[in-house]
């Protein structure tokens, strides 16, 4: 007898996000994609937009007004930041989902209104929605209605560091993290610094001196666990890569110690591996991947420790989380559709 499937929609299918969700959910066997939307590509095969989806069975790209949402068990929003908001707003309240933009990770109306700009469009909204990172927000993500997916940025560092600042393991007031990404981590529209003639043979750091937006989720999520406020130094650096970010992160405190909590912490997950102490990941080693590595390794300096770890940011970093989430807010086990080996070379 076949297993009954949730009606799935993605909202923003055209993006990359939004390609990785059908890539995960193609072969997921519970879930069925009910619907895709491309306000641009509207009308156009998926097979046009993404050649490497042709041999999937897909509806075409519509529009959102075209949906019917009533037949929905679950909606994807990969929709641009600041889009969202108003999507998501005028969607039917009883509808479940996982936002994939920044519109809904900041609890606090005015930290949103301080990193984006402007005022949030869905101020009720924003308070309702539960923080998508599945480890440390498992139990709230089941009895959600909205999820807030993180930012990749903001993933990365807060597996490597939210143990370890819950545990009170480290110097809150001497974080330093360096974080390396893939170019798809932009997005899929045209820019110019993103050609390739401008982009490969070289690197450079972006959103220095404490502009990246991703701080707001830093500065949300490690104060919450550290009782008190915590600002990290936070730099990121964009890298002739397609998938993946790197992120190094020095800490003041006993890399021993730092390793065992960090073990302890994962040692049930799943998707969080905590590589042998001295032993530092790769990007390469969870391409494609549902997979966080994480490694330690002590300083020359006593009581400094680095701490390493690498993600693909197109999935756990965003579309394999928010697939995580889902899993959790539809009763289906969790790890279902994400347990795909990391592709390599």
């Amino acid at each position: 007898m076949q297993t009954p499937k949730h009606k799935i929609a993605i909202l923003g299918a055209s993006g990359y996000t939004g390609a990785e969700l059908v890539r995960l959910i193609a072969t997921h066997p519970h879930l069925q994609i009910a619907a895709l939307t491309g306000e641009r590509k509207a009308g156009q095969p998926m097979a046009q937009v993404f050649p490497f989806l042709r041999h999937l069975d897909l509806p075409d790209l519509c529009r959102i007004e075209e949906v019917d949402f009533a037949a929905i068990d679950l909606a994807f929003c990969a929709l641009p930041h600041a889009t969202s908001q108003a999507v998501i707003r005028d969607l039917p309240r009883d509808l479940k989902i996982v936002d994939l933009s920044a519109d809904f990770r900041l609890r606090d109306p005015a930290a949103y209104e301080k990193w984006y700009g402007k005022p949030h469009a869905a101020p009720d909204l924003q308070t309702e929605a539960v923080y998508g990172l599945t480890e440390f927000y498992r139990e709230d993500i089941r009895s959600a209605r909205l999820v807030a997916g993180t930012g990749c940025n903001a993933a990365t560092g807060q597996y490597a560091l939210n143990p370890l600042i819950a545990a009170g393991v480290i110097d809150l007031d001497r974080i330093i993290m360096d974080l390396k990404c893939g170019v798809s981590g932009a997005g899929r529209s045209l820019k110019e610094n993103l050609l390739h003639a401008e982009l490969s043979e070289g690197t450079h750091a972006y959103a220095a001196g404490g502009t990246h937006r991703h701080l707001g989720e830093f500065d949300q999520e490690f104060t919450r666990l550290a009782g008190r406020p915590v600002h990290v130094q936070f730099t990121p650096h964009l890298i002739p890569m397609n998938r993946g970010i790197l992120a190094s992160i020095w800490v003041d405190g006993d890399a021993a110690e730092i390793h065992a909590v960090l073990q302890d912490a994962y040692c049930a997950e799943s998707f969080i591996h905590v590589l042998p102490f001295g032993t530092l990941p790769s990007t390469h080693d969870v391409r494609g991947s549902n997979y966080v590595h994480i490694g330690v390794v002590g300083d020359r300096i006593a009581g400094r420790a680095l701490v390493v770890a690498a993600l693909d940011n197109l999935c756990k970093g965003s579309s394999g989380q928010a697939v995580q989430n889902a899993n959790l807010m539809l009763g289906i086990e969790e790890t279902t559709g994400l347990l795909g080996v990391p592709v390599f070379p």
